[in-house]
């Protein structure tokens, strides 16, 4: 282990104690899946308390509207959970963003509700332990010993804990963005890459599209020449897509809804696909291909086409800013005898939509466990404390202008 001073060594040990494990019991009981707006509401409800420790202002914030197209290609707008917001010391010199989820990705009908202790004491099976109630324990318990060391005033920091990030953020991008402006750093507690604690370094983009597809019906049998099939101009456009993937671009056509009876010319579907670009030269090349696609489809096939969706998660490159700010988490790891490393990593996140705002960002800063959006998530006990040191120490450091 390295020197640390007396303040970070007093911080280290104030977060380390912090009761993170009875929260995390306390927080994966409530079913916040993000389709399950009583539960998130439940969730809300705790967190406020919980951060409520914290100075600054705190709110829960309405989440904006989303508009999502049915399979019968109606739109309709899409209600998420309230976000948690808090701003501590807007005026300081030196201003961070820390952000995480309430929501999991299981449904309030979903059969993994319970804990179970998988090592007693060791390892902890639930929903969302480890993604990412462990990691919202990491971060307040982290907050609340910077807190009480007496350099606090040096700077401020903004908080978002958002309803909705298993879906997208789309009800939360915009909140998101607001509260990275004119930020120095930021440190997301999504679960470690790997349960070693290796950190998620460059992220691809992601994008979700729905394309609603409009023929024209006939009777199979007495006039199909007279119908536009959708269907088979949906079929179509998913392999054009599938086809045009790039070494920097993966493409997975998912779903096709719609159709009809069999002896009707179906004149309605939609395909469901999802994107996902390295580089953003790679999402301009995706969205050309689109469009091509898309124009190619309606052309041979007369028909209707009507894209809806977008890139929701901007591709997240390793700049030389983020490697500055990874090499001082490494460094506060090393001072804390906790060997650090990062690599590049196929899954996206909130992080994603904060290093497009032009911030560094670590978006994995929470806690070590694994098998995430399984019935087989666990979380790692002895990490809540050596997540939130590194934390705490991370946080010291940035304030102190240490990146």
């Amino acid at each position: 282990m390295g020197a640390l001073s007396s303040t970070e060594q007093a911080a280290v040990e104030a977060a380390s104690a912090e009761p993170m494990l009875a929260q995390v019991e306390s927080w994966a009981a409530v079913n916040s899946g993000t389709g399950n707006l009583e539960g998130l509401e439940a969730m809300a409800g705790l967190l406020a308390d919980a951060y409520s420790a914290l100075p600054g202002e705190l709110e829960l914030e309405e989440a904006a509207s989303v508009e999502a197209v049915d399979p019968d290609g109606s739109k309709r707008s899409i209600c998420y959970g309230r976000n948690l917001h808090l701003t501590v010391r807007p005026e300081a010199p030196v201003q961070l963003l820390l952000t995480g989820h309430m929501d999991t990705v299981f449904a309030k009908d979903h059969a993994f509700q319970a804990l179970t202790w998988l090592e007693p004491g060791r390892v902890l099976g639930g929903p969302g332990v480890a993604d990412m109630k462990g990691g919202i324990a990491v971060m307040l318990a982290a907050l609340k010993a910077v807190e009480a060391n007496s350099g606090r005033d040096a700077f401020g920091y903004e908080v978002v804990i958002n309803s909705d990030e298993e879906t997208g953020s789309a009800g939360s991008a915009a909140l998101i963005a607001q509260a990275a402006q004119a930020k120095r750093a930021a440190l997301t507690y999504e679960p470690a890459a790997l349960p070693d604690g290796t950190l998620a370094g460059a992220r691809p983009g992601s994008g979700n599209f729905s394309f609603v597809i409009k023929g024209r019906s006939a009777h199979a049998g007495r006039n199909p020449e007279d119908g536009r099939n959708a269907v088979v101009a949906a079929a179509e456009l998913a392999l054009r897509l599938a086809h045009s993937k790039t070494p920097g671009l993966s493409i997975n056509p998912a779903k096709i809804d719609g159709g009809s009876p069999n002896n009707v010319v179906p004149d309605h579907a939609i395909l469901r696909a999802n994107l996902r670009p390295l580089t953003g030269d790679d999402q301009e090349i995706a969205q050309r291909l689109i469009a091509n696609a898309v124009e190619q489809v309606a052309k041979e096939h007369d028909v209707y086409v009507e894209v809806h969706g977008g890139f929701g998660r901007p591709p997240k490159p390793m700049t030389g800013e983020a490697e500055v700010l990874f090499h001082l988490v490494r460094k506060a790891g090393a001072d804390l005898g906790q060997a650090i490393d990062w690599q590049p990593t196929g899954g996206v996140c909130d992080g994603n939509n904060i290093a497009a705002c032009g911030v560094p960002v670590v978006d994995t800063m929470g806690v070590r466990g694994g098998k995430i959006h399984s019935m087989e998530e666990y979380l790692i006990v002895e990490s809540l404390a050596e997540r939130a040191a590194l934390s705490a120490l991370t946080i010291l450091r940035l304030a102190g202008g240490g990146a």
